[in-house]
C-alpha cells in the first residue's frame, strides 16, 4: 500500500474508504497524498537540500510534527512541531550534512527507546541509514 496506512488515506480520501481501495490506490493518489500530508506539511520546498530529505521520510514514518521537532533540536530552536520561518532562517545557516547527521541521530535515538525495537529495529535502522546517506549525497 506504499506506505499509506488506511486512516491516512480516509483521512485524504474520504471516511468511507475500504482496505480493499487501498490496496489499489494509484501512483497519482499516493504523490498527492505524500506532496499534501508530508511534503507541505514539513515546508519540503523551503529546506536546504539532503535536508527535505531527511525530514520528509521522518514525517512519513513517525508524522510531519515529530519530524518538524527533530530539525528543530537540531537547530536548537524551539521545538514546537511546526516549521516556520525561524526554523527555516536557522536551517539555511547550517551545515546541510552535519544537520542531517543530526536529525538522523535524534530520529535513530527515539526508535531505540521504542519497546517495539526488538522486533523492528533492524529494519529501521537500515532505514535511517540509508535515508542519512541518500540525504547527504543530495546536500553535496
Amino acid at each position: 500500500m506504499k506506505g499509506i496506512t488506511l486512516a491516512t488515506f480516509r483521512a485524504a480520501r474520504g471516511a468511507e474508504r475500504t482496505k480493499a481501495e487501498l490496496r489499489a490506490i494509484s501512483d497519482a493518489d499516493v504523490e498527492d497524498i505524500y506532496r499534501q500530508r508530508y511534503w507541505l506539511a514539513v515546508r519540503g520546498d523551503d529546506l536546504p537540500a539532503g535536508v527535505d530529505h531527511a525530514v520528509f521520510d521522518a514525517a512519513v514514518n513517525s508524522g510531519p510534527g515529530r519530524a518538524a521537532r527533530w530539525l528543530q533540536q537540531a537547530l536548537g530552536v524551539w521545538p514546537d512541531g511546526a516549521i516556520g520561518p525561524k526554523t527555516l532562517l536557522a536551517a539555511a545557516g547550517r551545515d546541510p550534512v552535519e544537520l542531517v547527521d543530526r536529525i538522523c541521530d535524534l530520529r535513530l535515538g527515539y526508535l531505540k527507546a521504542l519497546q517495539t525495537f526488538d522486533v523492528f529495529g533492524m529494519g529501521w535502522t537500515k532505514r535511517v541509514a540509508a535515508v542519512r546517506s541518500e540525504a547527504k549525497s543530495f546536500a553535496t
